[in-house]
């Protein structure tokens, strides 16, 4: 099966990203100086590795780091409802301040399960940081406290976002646009 043919627009600029990065880094900073308990970036892979790898160097006080893997995508554009957990945590979270770190919130769907599986490990907290947020496309509420961007409802790759594997290098937001045959 091809994929259909198509281009990659640029929809957020390198800099751009790289500006609000520091900012989020900035308030999540402020937030935690003085929580006491240790802070835990969850990056939840593939997707956020990119914004994980630059969120934690502009974090500035101690934090440990962890990814989980949940998917609810196949190999297109279309997400599916049916979540699963494929690389769970190797660190335990009890008594801990969590922050998942997401590449992108769609239907809230996959984001909503990790939230809930992480929560029965009793964390201290259990907060939530994305790169992009479409809110057009949410099925499921989900608490979000740290937002780069929300976006409209437009197929996205780069800073470490895919189709179908491919594009996660871009170092810009871009999105998808099919062409006619």
């Amino acid at each position: 099966m091809s994929k259909p043919k198509h281009i990659v627009e640029v929809m957020i600029s390198e800099q751009e990203v790289k500006q609000r990065i520091a900012k989020l880094g900035k308030q999540i900073t402020e937030h935690y100086c003085d929580s006491g308990s240790g802070l835990v970036l969850v990056g939840l892979l593939r997707g956020s590795f990119i914004f994980m790898a630059d969120l934690c160097r502009e974090i500035q006080i101690p934090h440990q780091v962890d990814f989980m893997t949940a998917s609810s995508y196949g190999s297109g554009m279309n997400s599916t409802r049916d979540v699963k957990i494929l690389k769970d945590l190797d660190e335990d979270i009890r008594g801990k301040h969590v922050l998942i770190v997401e590449d992108i919130i769609d239907s809230g769907n996959t984001l909503n399960k990790v939230r809930e599986i992480l929560a029965l490990r009793e964390p201290k907290s259990l907060a939530i940081c994305t790169l992009l947020d479409k809110p057009s496309r949410r099925e499921v509420d989900v608490p979000v406290e740290w937002i780069g961007y929300s976006i409209e409802d437009k197929f996205v790759v780069g800073y470490g976002i895919d189709y179908a594997q491919l594009y996660r290098h871009l170092p810009y937001i871009g999105h998808v646009v099919l062409l006619e045959e």
